[in-house]
């Protein structure tokens, strides 16, 4: 049997890619491994591998990498760590594929001690532009690392094949997160009220908010214009899921705390919702608020509207019910209106979801039972 080693170090990384952990898990071709690194490990952001092992998977290896700062040197030391645990576990677990999604650092790290133990990868959700974060050059990167690409849009795929990848290892699946809404039964209003012992008001906002890494303002000074148009508010109640181990995240996890603190008549914030819950939250939310790529892949199909903040997530294809507002006071609240004359004219409805192909996981589970053998020595495609 081959061995799949799917690697995910977020909640969000897992929730995306659980779709296909189940599926490899139960196919007789495949074997899956299961390796949980970074903040997954880390009481600090909720000790998140347990949701991996309540869902009933196995974890094959945790590795610990995480520093407790969110600076830029500690940042730099947690990848060398990731590099160095993987060059432990890799040989261990001798996996004939890793899966990897996406853009973080820590994955970084993962793909390049892969490359260096000749391990081919499969790589989710390359191809796209965050101008506002310097994820762009680390999913890029990966990219040129992996030798299987399943991107969410057709424009992405171009992009992947102008990087040099041989077309034919290049699949347009879209985005596999859009699975969960599709395969899970989401919770109603009065069972979310009861599970996060809330009360729902006329308007409810789910906020998600990261570092902007190459933005010009602070991450303070970014989150502190939300926090203030928060307040102006009427009528209407926040849930805060808090940033990722990301360069000042933990900034803005004290901000939201402290927030929460002072106004817990309006506000309730968790380290993780799970997919479960979030997905729930969205669906009934008047708007998702942030810079949180959820807000521009999944929020859609769910026929619910987007505040998107700043430019961490520009450059990506978005769907028409994503207002795109800068990082300014004046700029966000305008958001907040755009979005209750949405609600009005009720338009949302009529939104199509760019990223919505249908099935993604079952086509790349497909696609990877193809591949007998994948040669880690690819040469680079001229476009003609």
């Amino acid at each position: 049997m081959k061995k799949v080693c799917v690697i995910s170090a977020t909640r969000a990384e897992y929730g995306l890619l659980k779709p296909l952990m189940q599926l490899i898990k139960e196919s007789n071709q495949l074997q899956l491994q299961i390796i949980a690194t970074g903040a997954h490990l880390s009481p600090e952001f909720g000790l998140t591998y347990k949701n991996i092992e309540n869902d009933g998977f196995i974890i094959d290896e945790k590795v610990e990498i995480l520093l407790s700062s969110d600076t830029a040197a500690s940042i730099a030391k947690t990848m060398g760590m990731a590099m160095m645990g993987m060059a432990d576990v890799l040989p261990r677990l001798k996996p004939d594929l890793i899966v990897i999604l996406g853009d973080r650092y820590e994955m970084l790290s993962i793909a390049s001690a892969a490359t260096i133990f000749k391990i081919p990868i499969a790589h989710l959700h390359g191809g796209e532009i965050t101008e506002g974060a310097y994820d762009d050059a680390i999913r890029h990167s990966i990219t040129k690392m992996s030798h299987l690409h399943f991107t969410s849009t057709e424009e992405y795929k171009k992009r992947v094949i102008q990087m040099g990848e041989n077309p034919e290892n290049v699949f347009n699946v879209g985005a596999i997160g859009l699975d969960n809404i599709r395969d899970l039964k989401l919770l109603s209003k009065e069972e979310l009220e009861t599970d996060l012992d809330i009360k729902f008001k006329k308007y409810n906002y789910q906020v998600t908010f990261h570092p902007e890494t190459l933005g010009n303002l602070s991450s303070a000074e970014q989150f502190q214009n939300l926090l203030y148009v928060i307040e102006k508010q009427e009528d209407s109640f926040f849930i805060f899921t808090k940033a990722n181990a990301d360069t000042d995240g933990r900034i803005i996890n004290q901000m939201i705390d402290d927030f929460v603190k002072k106004h817990a008549d309006i506000a309730k914030a968790f380290n993780s919702l799970g997919t479960l819950r979030f997905l729930s939250t969205v669906r009934i939310c008047t708007a998702i608020v942030g810079n949180s790529s959820s807000g521009i892949l999944e929020a859609p199909s769910l026929c619910t509207p987007t505040i998107n903040i700043g430019d961490r997530q520009k450059g990506r294809t978005q769907a028409s019910s994503i207002i795109n507002v800068d990082n300014s006071e004046k700029s966000i609240f305008s958001g907040f209106q755009l979005v209750k004359n949405l609600i009005i004219e009720n338009k949302i409805s009529e939104v199509k979801n760019p990223y919505d192909n249908g099935g993604a996981a079952q086509e790349i589970l497909n696609k990877i039972l193809e591949f007998k053998t994948i040669k880690t020595n690819k040469p680079f495609y001229n476009l003609s």
